[in-house]
């Protein structure tokens, strides 16, 4: 799903060289998809909007657990199989229902995408034992690369710098506290298969560090079907980069392009750094005889000194904007290599051209933790593909459920320019121009992370967040300016509802009052504030006079429209109305973020003073759920004494576990959960005395 512009032209050439050859090679007849959601979507159709997998000649079989049957991903394929319930150790992880349905669909080979079991190796084993052709690296580099404890070991063999830590597999949180004694706080507890920040957790000391191991074995569990972990030191302060293997075919070739966060190229790495961490990468990828594609992952610290972390023996999530600077559709490439053929390109044949930024797009609440899991169902869906230079590569549409079961993704969003500003100006339009409605999600922090001048300047981190935000995320701050903007906006959208609702058929109806059009004076509360304006009408102008400013808003005023753009004094806004009603309360997407605002008449604002007001609720006592999931266990009982800050429950949702805690000392008076029961958002799980 991209706009064909998004490539360089000089590229363009080697694209349509791809689409004749492909035509005339002899791959697979019928391609399973062991996975889920947009990458499921993303192997079956190319980033033109074209099937990948059709283009080839390949006809697709999805796999599907029972609350995904109504899946994109189960809609696009050429056939669809069932493997099991929603949770993911019976659907799937379930190896012996995917080579059932491997079997019963004559399938010739396996694309098993990111996450579940791409990276496992006994999946992998099963299906060579079968004849069916695993479209990824062999056993041997999946058991070598895949597994994060052994191929540090091997990173070291091949002298590639890696991070102080413990090799081994730790046995127990005390066996845990010991190795990170041993290493020095902070350390870093992960998941020695599988990635994607399932199974992570940094610890600070001791208590962290057991409340880390057991979140985070219990997520690998999960996740991946395999608890086992590593400690590490914790590079404080570090850039996330990944050097990644374009492609390594079966004949010793390896490409590799290299970018950091979600971007790329990288802002920070110099040419001899990227040259050094680029031959690292390959040195390790031929050290294991990798073929396919796959992604060495480093941190690299201030003084650009940079540390192996792990291979992913897969393709990896941020593919696309690989793909954007590159012109290269790696899940083709994917599958020509697992059938034999060499690569078509040199290192040298690959430049690097112009500038991809990605931005994940989450059904999460940005202002709980940076984004607490949300679900819902997509009342209103619409990808900004009318902007130029934009790619979405998602495996919903509107009407998708988002459920507790699975990662909340909802889409990669991707732009693309001929430099970094340009790149991140089309990011901003589109984040403007997205749709999403039904569930909570993460606009507003991505536009506010795309326009921080740290960000722009390249100045960043994976402690990025934290720093900037160490209160949590608040949204973006107005200034004063675009406060006068939003209220003259709110007030325009008012009136524009107001003269509709008096015409009929496009005739004015028989009105009880004569209107003065030219002087309505309107009261306007948004946050703590409120603000008093005077609005006229000129046909499709509003004047709206705020602060002693006059500004003069103009649009369509097409008020069906998910989208609303609007000029304020020559200046071009694109604004989403959420919602109205006729008390006078609006919701207003301004920015990335919502605001919401009460529009009054000035008799009406003088006579709410009088309304008596809602008492707020003691949070002190209670525990209510932050997130929708499943309560994994409950720490207390009625009667039991609490402290605060320690453990009533845990809940987890989308394969994260989130410890719940006591807000203050005190006594359960009841409990309203069980380990097992799903939740919603809001429930009531625990009460005080």
């Amino acid at each position: 799903m991209c706009d064909v512009s998004c490539w360089m032209s000089n590229v363009s050439s080697i694209i349509a060289g791809t689409r004749v050859e492909c035509l005339l090679l002899l791959t697979f007849e019928k391609l399973l998809i062991a996975n889920r959601g947009e990458i499921a979507c993303r192997v079956s159709y190319n980033f033109q909007v074209i099937k990948t997998c059709k283009k080839m000649g390949i006809k697709t079989v999805a796999i599907h657990s029972d609350v995904d049957s109504s899946a994109v991903h189960v809609k696009m394929a050429d056939e669809a199989v069932c493997v099991g319930p929603a949770p993911t150790s019976k659907s799937y992880l379930n190896m012996d229902a995917i080579m059932e349905a491997i079997k019963k669909t004559r399938a010739q080979a396996v694309h098993p995408g990111y996450g579940f079991l791409s990276e496992n190796k006994e999946f992998a084993r099963r299906l060579a034992s079968e004849g069916v052709t695993f479209v990824g690296p062999d056993t041997h580099a999946i058991q070598a690369m895949g597994d994060k404890i052994e191929s540090k070991l091997l990173a070291k063999n091949a002298k590639v710098n890696t991070i102080p830590g413990f090799d081994g597999v730790v046995k127990d949180a005390d066996e845990a506290v010991r190795i990170a004694r041993e290493i020095g706080y902070p350390v870093m507890i992960k998941a020695s298969a599988g990635g994607g920040g399932k199974g992570m957790r940094i610890a600070w000391n001791d208590e962290e560090t057991r409340e880390g191991f057991r979140f985070s074995s219990q997520e690998a569990a999960s996740s991946f079907g395999d608890d086992r972990l590593l400690i590490e030191k914790f590079i404080d302060n570090p850039r996330h980069m990944k050097s990644r293997f374009v492609l390594a075919d079966k004949h010793d070739n390896a490409l590799r392009n290299q970018k950091v966060v979600e971007e790329a190229p990288s802002t920070f790495l110099d040419p001899e750094t990227r040259r050094a961490m680029g031959e690292q990468a390959v040195a390790l990828a031929k050290a294991v005889k990798y073929s396919s594609a796959g992604t060495v992952e480093f941190l690299v610290d201030t003084k650009k000194n940079f540390y192996f972390l792990e291979m992913n023996t897969r393709l990896q999530v941020e593919h696309p904007i690989t793909e954007c600077i590159t012109g290269l559709d790696l899940v083709q490439e994917m599958i020509r290599v697992a059938k034999g053929y060499p690569l078509r390109h040199k290192q040298a044949d690959i430049p690097i051209n112009g500038w991809a930024v990605e931005c994940r797009v989450y059904a999460e609440d940005p202002y709980k933790s940076f984004g607490l899991p949300s679900i819902g169902r997509l009342s209103r869906y619409q990808e900004p593909l009318h902007v130029s230079n934009v790619r979405v590569d998602s495996g919903i549409q509107e009407g998708s459920d988002i459920s507790i079961y699975y990662d909340p993704m909802i889409s990669k969003l991707i732009t693309y320019g001929s430099d970094r500003a340009e790149a991140l100006q089309r990011m901003e339009e589109a984040l403007d121009n997205y749709v999403i409605r039904g569930v909570t999600h993460n606009i507003a922090l991505l536009r506010e992370v795309i326009i921080h001048p740290r960000f722009v300047q390249g100045d960043v981190s994976t402690k990025f967040l934290p720093d900037v935000y160490p209160d949590g995320f608040k949204g973006h701050k107005l200034t004063d300016l675009e406060k006068r903007e939003l209220l003259a906006i709110a007030t325009s959208l008012y009136m524009a509802e107001q003269l509709r609702s008096q015409q009929f058929l496009g005739s004015p109806r028989i009105s009880l009052a004569k209107l003065d059009l030219n002087n309505w004076e309107l009261s306007i509360q948004l946050g703590d504030g409120t603000y008093s304006v005077t609005v006229s009408n000129n046909g499709s102008t509003f004047s709206v006079e705020v602060d002693g400013m006059k500004l003069n808003v103009t649009s369509e005023w097409n008020l069906a429209s998910p989208l609303l753009s609007v000029t304020i004094d020559g200046t071009q806004r694109t604004i989403q109305c959420l919602s109205r009603d006729a008390a006078g309360n609006i919701s207003i997407q301004f920015l990335g973020t919502v605001y919401k605002l009460r529009i009054l008449t000035k008799l009406a604002a003088e006579l709410s003073k009088y309304m008596p007001e809602k008492a707020v609720e003691d949070t002190t006592s209670i525990l209510r759920s932050p997130m929708p999931g499943a309560v994994v266990a409950v720490s207390v009982k009625p009667g039991d004494l609490v402290s605060e800050g320690q453990e009533i429950c845990v809940i987890e949702a989308m394969k994260m576990q989130n410890s719940m805690i006591a807000a203050k000392t005190g006594k359960v008076k009841a409990v309203h959960c069980k380990a097992g029961e799903t939740v919603g958002e809001g429930d009531l799980l625990i009460e005080l005395e």
